[in-house]
């Protein structure tokens, strides 16, 4: 829970009461509809920022459905209203949240009681179990047992015991969180009532929130219909201009050709000369390569002298080298020949050396810091004679008083335009001091003294346009600046007054003067007892009534009319009146004033009244609680006292005021008039905080545009000031900025104030009580206590202020004196510093007594009681003479037990003490102190650990162990390892050296075993002060049985992403298999014994090392290879910390560039009013102080958390790229043991041992360098993915290689498989230092359902770099709708269109591309082919046969057409594919072949286009072929006719012939009848004025006579159907074989024409089978 969860309820219901009586009253005060609700609504009290949007919502609505207002009652609803109403909602809520979690905690201790009582019953069973154990146990004689079973029974009854104390403990909580529990239910009830009055205001707001929306409706759809009639308006009107711009468009076109023709002259003279520019440059180019060539070559062997040059210094160096090791040798030998200790003695030489060496460094250091402190002022000289020069050639004054008018018109100038304007050195402060704290991280010194010597150039100039700034018209800037923003304020005061009534402008309106009965009347004609109506001391809600009597003092029968009172004061005073008649003179009215204000303030205002004579008023007064504190006496004087007493006084605090307050007592010695209000206690604390700089800084232009704007300048005050708030200020971060919880900046001037206040305070002997804080209840006192104790001689002051909470009332100073009178002995040294000491060493120091008296004085000294073993003062008792002085000796000697025995003076952790002595004076009260101080430290040297176990130790190998010696000492000591043995060796300095104080040496220890056995030795370091710590060694040496070939391998520099490969062998000497000897774990210097051995190398985790084999087994005699394998890679967390830097990096920049931004937009603002006119200089100069404080830092994004960022994200992989660039070389190493079993190898089932004594280590030594070749595409990957393909399809990827070393890189590649699906399609080739290659590489999968990998290496001569390629290979498995074959449109009317669609499906696991082809627009398939010769040759009888491609439109666009042509499907997804049929003149042979296929080439489906076209919306269909389906694409000839009428044209209308033939089948002597099929049809169109069609058969009684039938004979066909007409014919009695039935009959069609078809029935019987 949050602190605010934790509140305690009754905290939580008080809060909730206050804030519920607050906002009833508002909304009580509030339910009068008056002109002067602006007002109140202005000192409505703001809203909590989680509610500001709330305001925001009621700035945005214009009163159009207004949140704020009721629909059934009118009443207006205020913006705080809502506020208080999800105020309430909240505060009930976390009530309601503290209730909650009041039962989870009731129900949780409930449920730990419970398992606490089930764990108490289960030990009580097994306690009895036990008891019963024991007795059978004792019955049996089991003493061991017995014993056994009674500790359990001891430990399961404390177990037993914790338990029940456990209960009770929970027990005790249970009771009460349930206390608690019912005490927040008794508070949920009181609010029960608040709770329902929510809900209905909720509900409220909720039925205000759909009314708005409503009406927000209502007025976009009027909006709507507006917006539709414009832009209806402007179609027509972009109908017009659009014609325009195609006629202007033409005659472009025609100026653009014209131009083209002239424009193409020129332009062949432009590419010649172009032409031989180029060649000129060309030749330019050569010539400069030709220079190149000439200087590299003379690179090149200036470099090949360089390189010799620098062999000959190498060689020589070694050569000195030598010698110098040489001289050394020698003079180690002199000096051990002589019996001086060599180390010693060559330590000290370098040691002196060195030193040499680096005070050389600090005079050449100091040398150059000189040079450039001479440097920079004599620069600065120079700026200075500069500056001063241009302002002489600028400024030419012809006298002093111009200068002065000048500065005084510039200084005015700046005042006006900025508030408080910074001066020059404080803006350039402040940006140099904003931009050292931005790029402390990664700007340079140097950078901040550019840009403070840009920032003197550019204040400089700043000053100079300054200094020439004038006024446009003479006088403007005299004008005072504060008349203007007095205007600006008080210009809504002054709107809100003319809309009161005129009566209620002044306190008492007096009629003038008039006569009656020749009597002057002066003042009012009634007089009110009370003259003002007084509620003082008034709470807010409570109501009050005042009873008014208003007696007529006019000469005359007057009357009184009640007009009204004041506007302001009508919610919160109602007045009772019953207008009394006429009223004689002298006679009095009765009238009740009723008040209950809402708000806590004062209020004044009048009733008016009406008489005869005239109108008058009475006042009313309404004032609240206030304040009013005084103290009895301003000024205590204690008089002269002795040092060393104690005196006090005390001041009485009155309140005669109703309202209670908080004072404080504040010994600050400035305060001013704002600072008297005192914090609540939660923030006094607060008071001490240090302020930020930048509140300092707004304190002190505050304070100086104070000083300006009453025009007392002084310009030396602002310069210290200035220079003041410079010193004071230090960069802060934002996070540690004073927040809302804190003090008003204008509390307390400056922090240096404070501490110096602090500090007089706790210095002074003048002391304030107990009390210096509380609080102070109306017509209450207080006594206020004042201690004087005098502790130095001489006058001491105290002024302290007593400040109120009450922001009305005033702080009180007081005024304390006293004198305090001094003693004529004293020690020279009060305090006596020791400095650093050690235990158990001796120390002295000399006390000095003087006296100042006449008479000789006795003196004792006085140690404490605790320190009397490690002190003593010598004499203890002296006497000293007059006027002189006693010397006594001091001897400190500490004592191990001195923390046991002085805890009070000693403190263990720091080492300080701090013993006071006394010195008694005869005949003095007051004793002489004095105090000891001194750190008290160990002479300690500390081993981090005692002993020291090597191991198993190979006699190969040496083993290293670091140890930690700490110097426990606060001073440096001196140490050195004496007597080392020969087989071990201690580093560094071969064990001697210096530790620092608390310092921590790290010391390694080298052991190398000689022989097989085990060593146990000790190692002795002695310190300075000749001190012995001993420190315990332990190793065993060993000999291994397995050996490796090479014990180091060092590799050399491998780049990222490249490996590098060692060879080694791991041999077996053993020769003898047959030998086995028993041997002891310790001494092993005799072989093991001889039998297979089981190796196991355990490289370290999260590595680039890969040791193989890592595992196997070893014979007698056998060597194995072991290849070890080193692949530098970057980490994981490096590349992680790389993105945090860059992001940091981004932010910083980021920052930069809005302070840039800020502040160039405060110099643009600052620079803007300069330049505008007459005009807009008073309204501008307002704007200008709107500066923003600082960037607006909240947009930029955090830092993200390194957990949170993936592998593979874009930023990681820009991070792991920019190390690759920015890699520097680095060394590692690795010790990888190899482990060696002891004894013949176990079997399959059981688990090897392994003998620690038998392991190897294999030290590796890895250089790292920055890798040449880097991958830029695929974000840095290594791994080309091509994802799923399908077979058939070739995918072509390209990944970039940059050549990011300073040489020339020759490529090539490493041979792929031939017959694989992977392919390299272009070349490699030399790269220089910074270029680009790309390569391309192809997958073509030939099988489905496989995955391929291959590794490609790109060779150069520092690397390779592998790149992994992977791919899978899938089967496409696209399905059509449509089967295939023939897909029939029907009959169609002409220049009209129908579509069917086609659905593809895609089945496979990759998104296939397909493409539809049509043989009328394969350019292969030529139309008027083969396949129609074939069809024109043809017999037609019964056949069916039809070219592929048939009729085409005469319009040239195709009959089918297909959309989409192409595209892409996507796996699991499906396409629809419309063909539409659009014929534009009649046929019945329109046809096309429709292909679909793959990208592939693999065909999905085929299928053959056929349709129909007819004039007409009917059509005959189903006799035999009468003409060639071949129609030429030429339209038919149209030859001139005379014209006809109508019914002309339907005698004339040519009849078509039908051919039917008629087929019966005559099989076994039964005959079979012919049965044909013929189809009518109507077409549906879209045009509306189609109908059916009707047919009929003409005859049909005829055709009966000869065996034909057709059934229907006539019908009607609706639009859009086909009807079938079945034609029979069984022959007749009298057929003769072989004849042949020919008839012919009409058949009419009615629709929008009428077609007359003559149909030929043709019959024959048949013996053969169709």
């Amino acid at each position: 829970m949050d602190v605010e969860d934790r509140e305690s309820p009754l905290d939580v219901a008080s809060d909730r009461c206050g804030l519920l009586g607050v906002q009833l009253s508002t909304h009580e005060g509030s339910e009068e509809d008056d002109p002067n609700q602006e007002t109140l609504k202005d000192e409505e009290p703001p809203l909590s920022p989680d509610l500001e949007w709330l305001e925001e919502l009621y700035e945005e609505d214009n009163g159009d459905g207004d949140l704020a207002v009721v629909a059934d009652s009118g009443k207006r609803r205020s913006y705080a209203e809502t506020a208080r109403m999800f105020k309430l909602r909240r505060n009930l809520d976390q009530l309601d949240c503290f209730h909650r979690q009041k039962e989870h905690d009731v129900i949780k201790a409930r449920e730990e009681l419970k398992l606490c009582r089930q764990n108490i019953e289960s030990l009580v069973g097994q306690r009895d179990n036990l008891e019963k154990e024991i007795e059978r146990q004792k019955a049996a004689d089991n003493s061991v047992a017995v014993f056994r079973l009674r500790v359990q029974h001891k430990h399961l009854c404390q177990k037993l015991q914790s338990e029940e104390e456990l209960e009770g403990h929970i027990n005790t909580d249970l009771k009460q969180q349930e206390l608690e529990l019912s005490e927040v239910e008794v508070e949920l009830g009181k609010f029960s009532s608040l709770r329902e009055e929510v809900q209905e205001e909720e509900r409220v707001f909720q039925v205000l929130k759909a009314q708005k929306a409503a009406t927000r409706l209502q007025q976009e759809r009027k909006a709507s219909q507006n917006l539709q009639l414009k832009i209806q308006h402007l179609r027509d009107k972009q109908a017009t201009m659009l014609k325009k711009e195609e006629a202007e468009c033409q005659k472009k076109i025609e100026e653009g050709q014209a131009s083209r023709k002239i424009a193409a002259k020129y332009l062949k003279e432009t590419i010649k000369r172009m032409h031989q520019q180029e060649a000129e440059k060309e030749q330019k180019n050569r010539e400069l390569l030709e220079k190149r060539i000439q200087a590299v070559k003379s690179l090149k062997s200036n470099i090949a002298a360089t390189q010799e040059s620098l062999r000959v210094q190498q060689s020589r160096a070694k050569e000195n080298a030598k010698k110098k090791e040489q001289q050394q040798r020698q003079l180690r030998e002199s000096l051990q020949a002589q019996g001086i200790n060599s180390i010693k003695h060559i330590y000290q030489q370098k040691q002196l050396e060195e030193i040499k060496r680096k005070q050389e460094e600090f005079e050449e250091r100091q040398k150059s810091k000189r040079v450039e402190i001479v440097s920079k002022i004599l620069q600065e000289e120079q700026l200075v004679k500069s500056r001063q020069r241009h302002q002489a050639l600028l400024l030419k004054p012809s006298a002093t008083d111009k200068f002065t008018s000048l500065r005084r018109v510039r200084e005015k100038l700046l005042y006006y335009l900025v508030p408080s304007p910074p001066s020059a050195t404080e803006a350039r402060a402040t940006i140099l001091r904003e931009f050292s704290d931005i790029s402390s991280s990664s700007s340079s010194s140097s950078d901040v003294e550019d840009l403070e010597e840009t920032m003197h150039q550019e204040v400089d100039h700043q000053s100079l346009a300054e200094s020439l700034a004038e006024p446009e018209f003479s006088g403007l800037w005299d004008q005072n600046y504060k008349k203007l923003l007095n205007e600006n304020t008080t210009l809504v005061p002054t709107e809100v007054k003319t809309e009161e009534p005129a009566m209620a402008s002044g306190k008492l309106n007096i009629p003038p003067v008039k006569k009656v009965h020749g009597k002057e009347l002066k003042g009012p004609p009634f007089i009110s007892k009370p003259e003002d109506i007084l509620f003082k001391d008034f709470e807010v809600g409570k109501m009050y009534k005042k009873k008014v009597i208003l007696t007529n003092v006019s000469y005359i029968t007057n009357h009184c009319k009640l007009l009204g009172i004041s506007a302001h004061l009508k919610d919160f005073i109602s007045i009772i009146f019953e207008p009394p008649g006429s009223l004689s003179t002298g006679m009095s009215c009765d009238m009740q004033a009723v008040f209950q204000s809402m708000l806590n303030e004062d209020l004044e205002g009048e009733v008016q009244f009406a008489s005869a004579v005239g109108s008058f008023s009475v006042p009313i007064r309404c004032t609240i609680k206030k304040c009013d504190l005084e103290v009895d006496s301003q000024i205590v004087d204690f008089g002269s006292h002795v040092v060393g007493q104690t005196i006090s006084r005390t001041l009485t605090l009155t309140n005669k005021g109703a309202l209670a307050t908080l004072f404080s007592l504040d010994t600050s010695t400035c305060l001013t008039p704002e600072t008297s209000r005192v914090p609540l206690p939660s923030q006094v604390s607060a008071n001490t905080c240090q302020e930020t700089s930048s509140q300092n800084t707004t304190s002190d232009n505050q304070r100086s545009s104070v000083s300006k704007g009453t025009g007392e300048l002084q310009p030396k005050q602002e310069s210290q000031e200035l220079s003041e708030t410079l010193q004071e200020e230090q960069p802060v971060s934002e996070a540690s900025a004073t927040g809302p919880e804190a003090i008003p900046e204008n509390c307390v001037s400056t922090n240096v104030d404070a501490q110096m206040d602090q500090s007089q305070s706790d210095s002074c002997d003048i002391s304030l009580g107990n009390d210096r804080d509380g609080k102070i209840g109306p017509f209450e006192s207080i006594k206020l206590e004042v201690v004087f104790t005098p502790s130095i001689p001489g006058e001491s002051k105290l002024d302290f202020h007593i400040k109120f909470s009450d922001l009305t009332s005033k702080p009180i100073r007081i005024q304390v004196r006293g004198v305090a009178v001094s003693f004529p002995i004293c020690v020279v040294q009060p305090s006596i510093d020791l400095k650093i000491c050690m235990f158990d060493r001796l120390y002295q120091e000399s006390i000095i007594v003087q006296s100042r008296a006449s008479t000789a004085l006795k003196l004792t000294f006085e140690v404490c009681p605790e320190m009397r073993k490690h002190m003593e003062i010598l004499p203890k008792t002296g006497f000293i003479q007059a006027q002189s002085t006693l010397n006594a000796q001091l001897k400190f000697l500490p004592r191990c037990s001195l923390s046991k025995d002085a805890k009070r003076f000693f403190d263990i952790d720091t080492g300080v003490l701090e013993v006071p002595v006394t010195v008694q004076v005869a005949s003095q009260v007051k004793p002489v102190h004095f105090t000891v101080h001194a750190v008290v430290t160990s002479s300690d040297l500390q081993f981090d650990r005692t002993d020291v176990d090597f191991g198993y130790c190979s006699i190969y190998q040496s083993v290293k162990s670091s140890v930690r010696l700490t110097n426990l000492s606060l001073l440096p000591q001196d140490f050195g390892f004496l007597g080392v043995p020969e087989f071990i060796e201690v580093q560094p300095n071969d064990g001697f050296g210096t530790l620092l104080p608390q310092e921590t040496l790290e010391i390694d220890l080298i052991f190398s075993a000689n022989k097989a056995k085990e060593y146990i030795f000790q190692l002795s370091c002695k310190s300075g002060i000749n001190r012995d710590f001993l420190l315990s060694c332990r190793a065993v040496g060993v000999r291994p049985p397995l050996e490796l070939s090479h014990s180091l391998v060092q590799f050399g520099a491998t780049a990222v992403g490249d490996r590098s490969t060692a060879i080694l062998y791991l041999i077996n000497r053993q020769t003898n298999p047959k030998i086995k000897q028993p041997i002891p774990p310790v001494v092993k210097d005799t072989m093991a014994p001889v039998a297979p051995r089981l190796f196991s190398f355990t490289p370290p985790k999260n590595t680039d090392i890969s040791i193989t084999p890592s595992a196997g087994s070893l014979l007698p005699g056998q060597r194995c290879m072991v290849q070890v394998t080193f692949r530098p890679r970057l980490l994981d967390q490096e590349i992680k910390e790389e993105v945090l830097r860059l992001l940091h990096r981004a932010r910083l920049l980021c920052e930069k560039d809005l302070e840039r931004n800020r502040y160039a937009e405060h110099e643009n603002k600052k620079v803007f009013p300069v330049g505008t006119t007459k005009g807009k200089k008073a309204s501008v100069s307002p704007k200008i102080s709107k500066v923003p404080d600082g960037p607006k830092t909240d947009q930029l994004s955090e830092s993200p958390n390194p957990a949170d960022i993936q592998p593979g994200s874009q930023q990681y992989e820009e991070a792991r790229v920019s190390l690759l660039y920015s890699f520097t070389q680095r060394h590692s190493e690795y010790t990888v043991p190899c482990f060696v079993s002891d004894g013949a190898p176990p079997e399959e089932d059981q688990q090897p041992t392994w003998s620690p004594f038998n392991t190897l280590y294999l030290k590796l030594q890895c250089p790292v360098v920055q890798p040449p070749l880097v991958v830029i595409s695929n974000n840095g990957l290594n791994i080309i993915d091509f994802h799923q393909v399908a077979v058939g399809e070739k995918v072509i990827k390209r990944f970039v290689v940059q050549n990011i070393s300073k040489e020339s890189l020759d490529l090539r590649s490493s041979v792929l498989d031939i017959h694989g699906p992977f392919s390299l399609l272009n070349a490699l080739r030399c790269i220089r230092p910074g270029e680009k290659h790309t390569l391309a590489l192809a997958f073509s999968p030939s099988l489905g359902k496989k995955e391929y990998c291959e590794t490609l290496e790109v060779h150069s001569q520092k690397m390779t770099l592998e790149m992994t390629l992977c791919g899978e290979g899938v089967v496409t498995a696209v399905t059509s709708s449509h089967p295939g074959g023939l897909l029939d449109f029907g009959y169609v009317l002409e220049k009209e269109s129908t579509s069917q669609v086609l659905k593809l499906q895609n089945r496979s696991a990759v998104a296939v591309g397909f493409r539809v082809l049509l043989a009328s627009l394969s350019p292969s398939e030529p139309q008027g082919g083969a396949d129609k010769v074939a069809v024109l040759l043809a017999s037609y009888i019964n056949s069916q046969v039809q070219p592929t491609v048939g009729t085409q439109n005469y319009s040239g666009l195709s009959v089918f057409s297909v959309v989409p042509i192409e595209g892409s499907i996507a796996p699991g997804q499906s396409q629809d594919i419309t063909v539409t049929f659009q014929p534009d003149h009649p046929s019945v042979n329109y046809s096309d072949i429709l292909t679909i296929e793959l990208t592939n080439k693999s065909k999905v489906c085929m299928m053959d286009l056929k349709g129909a076209a007819s004039s007409n919306n009917m059509y005959l269909y189903g006799g035999d072929l009468l003409t060639v389906p071949v129609e030429s694409l030429l339209p038919p000839l149209i030859t001139s006719q005379p014209q006809l009428t109508a019914e002309s044209e339907v005698i004339e209308k040519p009849i078509m012939p039908v051919l039917v033939t008629l087929r019966a089948r005559c099989s076994t002597g039964a005959i079979t009848p012919a049965v044909r099929e013929l189809q009518v049809g109507c077409i549906h169109s879209t045009q509306p004025s189609k109908k059916s069609v009707e047919f009929h058969w003409d005859n049909v009684g005829s055709l009966q006579q000869q065996g034909f039938s057709v059934e229907p004979s006539k019908g009607t066909v609706e639009a859009g159907h086909k009807r079938t007409i079945t034609v029979t014919w069984t022959p007749q009695s009298g057929y003769k074989p072989y004849e042949v039935v020919q008839t012919c009959v009409t058949l009419t069609l009615k629709g929008d024409e009428t077609n007359v078809y003559r149909v030929t029935l043709m019959a024959l019987v048949s013996t053969t089978a169709d």
